[in-house]
């Protein structure tokens, strides 16, 4: 029989092998029964677990090595000291949050501060309109890092490391190298010292500045959590091409993030004034790195889209138990770096455990 002669196969034919045909579909189990993934999973869900644990666990530890850690006193002092890393470091969570970074964070709040001294002490003008001219500074240098990043499409950490400098150039030109003494502030604005002031409870001393660190720090936390602003800087730094398919605004979203940032830091110059008791252009030099040590250690993920404000606070808190534990345990400062440098190294290898529990 030639080949024209074989019969034809119709559409009727093909459905009917199509019964016949095994209709299983391939399945790939998951075992998530067992208490390693469950226990990842939970951190992953509530990051701000670990920090927690850390920070008792370490007050408990230090408190042994050198019994006066263990009181109100020593625990209130240290939330003072790190009051000022602890407002910067918020306003570093909401960049990393999105997958960026912002390293001009400690220029932003310098260069703010010295407006407002300058404003209200070399120039006399009101210390209100002087601190609305400081934190709405902070604003629009914020404001300037997110159009950079988002309109010219360049990486956060190369637009804040130029942006740094340039901060740090206009600090030092604008205050001529000069610092605004105590003696200064207190004569003509001591309103600016107020975030220093405090009361005495229980035998500990409480300032207001770590008071409204606590405040803001649970605005931030249901703004994240409650708001549609919030879920969006989350899905953001979890997937931005995917943010954008589902219709957010991704550079409008990112563009406030840091906005709302250099707000925060400018509001934390008011803080530091108040902290500090004088304005330098050279102060908080260090302000950028430990922000983004008590971020890491406090469980924000450094790939974005996953992390708590809380937990900043608490890592900076942690940063501080150290510090200060290993001081009244007689510990050398460069063995307290080391310390410092384990912990963020720790913290970062956990959070790539903690990432492969959705992979």
């Amino acid at each position: 029989m030639s080949a024209d002669d074989a019969p034809t196969k119709t559409i009727s034919d093909y459905e009917a092998s199509l019964a016949r045909a095994d209709a299983a579909v391939a399945s790939f189990e998951k075992d998530d029964n067992g208490f390693i993934p469950r226990l990842r999973g939970f951190l992953r869900d509530y990051p701000t677990t670990i920090p927690a644990l850390v920070l008792l666990l370490s007050i408990i530890a230090f408190s042994i090595v050198a019994p006066r850690f263990l009181g109100l006193g020593a625990l209130s002092t240290i939330l003072k000291q790190v009051t000022v890393t602890g407002f910067v470091a918020m306003a570093q969570t909401l960049i990393i949050l999105t997958a960026g970074i912002d390293l001009s964070v400690g220029a932003i709040l310098v260069l703010s501060s010295l407006i407002m001294g300058n404003l209200a002490v070399g120039l006399g003008l009101p210390v209100g309109i002087a601190i609305i001219a400081g934190i709405f500074a902070g604003g629009v240098m914020g404001l300037i890092n997110g159009l950079l990043v988002t309109k010219m499409r360049l990486p956060p950490f190369i637009v804040t490391l130029g942006t740094l400098s340039i901060f740090e150039a206009v600090k030092l030109w604008y205050s001529q190298s000069e610092s605004i003494r105590n003696v200064d502030i207190e004569a003509q604005a001591p309103f600016l010292l107020w975030f220093g002031q405090g009361f005495n409870f229980g035998g500990a001393s409480i300032s207001f500045g770590g008071i409204t660190l606590i405040i803001l720090a649970a605005i931030l936390w249901y703004v994240l959590n409650q708001t549609a602003w919030g879920r969006h800087v989350h899905a953001i730094g979890d997937d931005p091409d995917a943010a954008m398919l589902s219709g957010i605004a991704v550079n409008r979203v990112l563009t406030s993030v840091y906005a709302v940032a250099g707000v925060i830091c400018g509001f934390a110059a008011w803080v530091a004034i108040g902290r500090v008791g004088s304005i330098s252009p050279i102060a908080f030099s260090d302000v950028n790195l430990a922000s983004i040590t008590a971020v890491v250690i406090g469980g924000t993920s450094l790939f974005g889209g996953r992390g708590s404000i809380v937990g900043s606070v608490l890592g900076a808190m942690i940063v501080g138990v150290f510090i200060t534990g290993l001081s009244l345990a007689g510990v050398d400062d460069y063995w307290q770096k080391f310390a410092a440098g384990c912990l963020v190294i720790i913290a970062v290898a956990l959070d790539q455990w903690l990432r492969r529990a959705t992979q």
